[in-house]
């Protein structure tokens, strides 16, 4: 689709029909465009109809409101969850700047959360299409006038009159998937740190898996995962220089590292904690195993073991009956004699694939039970038990009846700076 065909989704016949396609579904498209081409223009059924699978595509994003914006395929795919967004616009209005420029705006999903927070925006991208489609998503949220719209290549574009810079630079190239290094990112890390410099504060959007020998000295680094998956990392400029942080969404808690030592690694406990993939991320294992007072099961693997049932944000928790030698027939006869019919598979450091292991087990009964595929001080492990909830969460699922049984993991050699997920 191009800038004209969408122009013409904004007349007053293409609101009809996307109006009429909200609900329609996808597996009946033949159908229905053939039905609509009798009244309307073949080319603005197609636009319609392609709209229309993006808004239902981007519900998963930015909820029910989708459904009033605009999109174009890769503004849906490198897209910022609204949830995420809004947390970050919240940071910067917290800092007080009155506008923001935001670099590589895309279709507008992040200049609408900081426009919603109270800040002008000038939304930059060299896309005539992606401006288009902002300028509409700012006019149907009612935003119009806290968001402007540039049409500009961001590298020759001067954010100077703006207190505030944020750059979301682009971490997929045409074809070739997900963009690693980072001076491959369109445009590249360099220069969107000079960009974010430039202003009083400033923030830029990388990857989460950006290593943290890249993260500039002069940024705040802050991971951030929503409902438990990792969503993105963010350096921040003009606050607090070298800090580490992990912010859990939709709560908001964020955990700051405090630059302790290495956990210890001991045997496993009755307790095992598994930390938000943000924490892990942002090497603040240490952190979480102060709060549970527990160590590691091994110096690679981000799994932190306790005796007490201590609460925390920053991890779930899981109930241990069992930890043994991982061992394909006695795991099986041991789900059986227990009626376990549902298995959660977790791995880290371990090359069994989970859905190879459940058709294997070929497991019947009323029962549920975790089992984490992983490494206890060094050797291949399998361990067995049931989350464990905080009471204000709710009661925990089938509670063991006693502390982990079979050969625990040994002391060993000091973990790593934040043991990551293997």
């Amino acid at each position: 689709m191009d800038a004209d065909a969408f122009d013409r989704l904004l007349t007053p016949e293409g609101q009809r029909l996307l109006t009429e396609l909200r609900d329609y579904d996808p597996a009946r498209e033949l159908a229905t465009a053939t039905r609509l081409r009798r009244d309307h223009p073949a080319e603005l059924v197609s636009a319609a109809l392609g709209q229309a699978r993006l808004r239902q595509r981007a519900v998963a994003k930015f909820g029910p409101e989708a459904y009033r914006m605009y999109f174009t395929p890769d503004g849906v795919e490198q897209s910022t969850r609204a949830s995420v967004a809004a947390h970050r616009a919240r940071r910067f209005a917290a800092l007080g700047p009155a506008s923001v420029a935001d670099l590589c705006g895309g279709i507008g999903g992040d200049a609408i959360a900081l426009a919603r927070a109270g800040m002008r925006v000038t939304a930059v991208d060299r896309s005539p299409l992606a401006c288009a489609v902002t300028r509409a998503n700012a006019a149907a949220l009612g935003l119009s006038e806290l968001l402007a719209v540039e049409c500009a290549d961001v590298t020759g574009y001067d954010p100077a009159g703006h207190e505030a810079v944020f750059v979301d630079p682009a971490r997929r190239g045409g074809g070739r998937g997900r963009i690693f290094d980072p001076e491959s990112y369109s445009p590249p890390l360099s220069f969107a740190v000079t960009a974010a410099r430039s202003a009083r504060w400033g923030a830029v959007k990388v990857a989460p898996g950006i290593p943290h020998e890249a993260v500039p000295e002069d940024a705040e680094a802050e991971w951030i995962s929503d409902g438990g998956d990792v969503k993105e990392a963010v350096l921040w400029f003009g606050t607090e220089p070298g800090a580490r942080r992990a912010t859990l969404l939709p709560a908001g808690t964020t955990l700051t590292g405090r630059g302790l030592p290495d956990p210890p690694v001991r045997p496993v406990g009755r307790y095992l904690y598994e930390p938000d993939g943000a924490v892990i991320r942002a090497h603040l294992v240490a952190e979480v195993a102060e709060e549970v007072g527990g160590g590691l099961i091994d110096p690679t693997i981000a799994y932190v073991t306790a005796d007490e049932p201590r609460p925390t944000p920053y991890a779930t928790r899981y109930e241990i009956t069992d930890v043994l030698p991982f061992h394909l027939k006695r795991l099986k006869a041991l789900l059986r004699e227990r009626e376990v019919g549902t298995v959660t598979v977790k791995k880290r450091g371990s090359a069994v694939e989970p859905e190879e292991l459940r058709r294997k087990l070929k497991l019947s009964g009323r029962n549920a039970c975790t089992v984490f595929l992983t490494r206890v001080a060094g050797a291949p492990g399998m361990l067995l038990g049931h989350p464990s909830p905080d009471p204000a969460t709710g009661p925990s699922a089938t509670a063991a009846t006693g502390p982990a049984t079979g050969p625990s993991a040994t002391p060993g050699a000091p973990a790593g700076p934040g043991p990551a997920a293997a």
